[in-house]
């Protein structure tokens, strides 16, 4: 299915508000311009829809404890349109970096390090709270070990055996990200996320990826970016019986909206 991918903005009732670095995009105000993307989308046949949230600086920790507030932004935007359009299928981003101080999708320690299993339990946390307010799909884009069969144990613990998952199974270090960071104010505050995402010259580590995630229990692979990665996403398609979704992001959007080519 296709899937619209939405910038829900943090403030009550907030206009949208443009996204320089792509354009003709805009975060969208929760209550007002959301609702209308939706509706039109809904009109050209798309029903399934993706919700990354901009959170204020003052709501930001460096263990992302707002990613499961039951009253926060990803919740009541859930809420909002199940009530609205109670058809839609509604993805969920289950990672850190739009709650943390430190801009990383896992908690940091002090010498650099991200830790993996304290995030994962964050992660486990987070993707509750998101089935409790009514998501269908929950896609863990972190890219930390284990963290599939950890949000799959916690979901079928608290009875959301229903609620799948779609991993972000293959996602490349990249500077396609940007125009994405920019508009959710999630850039990394030092360093890189290259000690977690993939190495785009490692070919075969997608294989391994793809392996922990079917055995965790995933339900729909994903290849992030896309057009940079069609071989891995015919890889994929070749050594996995689920389905194979790709993700166009924001830097690809943007080179292709000026007119550029991926070479």
């Amino acid at each position: 299915p296709l899937i619209w991918c939405s910038h829900c903005s943090s403030m009550k009732g907030e206009e949208d508000a443009p996204i320089g670095a792509m354009p003709g995009c805009f975060r969208l105000g929760w209550q007002h311009g959301l609702l209308d993307e939706v509706y039109k989308a809904r009109d050209v046949g798309v029903n399934s829809f993706v919700l990354f949230p901009k959170v204020p600086d003052a709501l930001k920790s460096p263990t992302g404890v707002e990613a499961y507030n039951d009253n926060g932004l990803v919740p009541r935007t859930i809420r909002l349109l199940k009530d609205k359009f109670p058809d839609i299928i509604v993805y969920t981003d289950v990672a850190l970096d739009p709650y943390s101080s430190d801009g990383h999708d896992g908690i940091v320690r002090e010498d650099g390090v991200i830790l993996n299993d304290e995030t994962v339990y964050q992660l486990c946390k987070q993707a509750v709270s998101q089935a409790r307010a009514g998501a269908d799909v929950v896609s863990p884009s972190d890219m930390m070990d284990g963290r599939v069969g950890a949000i799959r144990s916690a979901l079928d613990a608290e009875g959301f055996n229903d609620v799948s998952i779609m991993s972000y199974t293959a996602k490349y270090a990249s500077s396609f990200y940007g125009p994405f960071r920019e508009a959710l104010d999630s850039n990394p505050r030092f360093g890189d996320k290259k000690t977690y995402q993939m190495n785009p010259a490692n070919y075969r580590e997608a294989l391994l990826e793809t392996a922990a995630d079917e055995a965790e229990g995933a339900d729909i692979l994903l290849v992030k970016p896309g057009l940079p990665y069609l071989d891995i996403i015919r890889l994929l398609r070749d050594n996995s019986a689920l389905p194979i979704a790709a993700y166009q992001v924001s830097g690809e959007y943007s080179m292709i909206k000026a007119g550029g080519a991926l070479n």
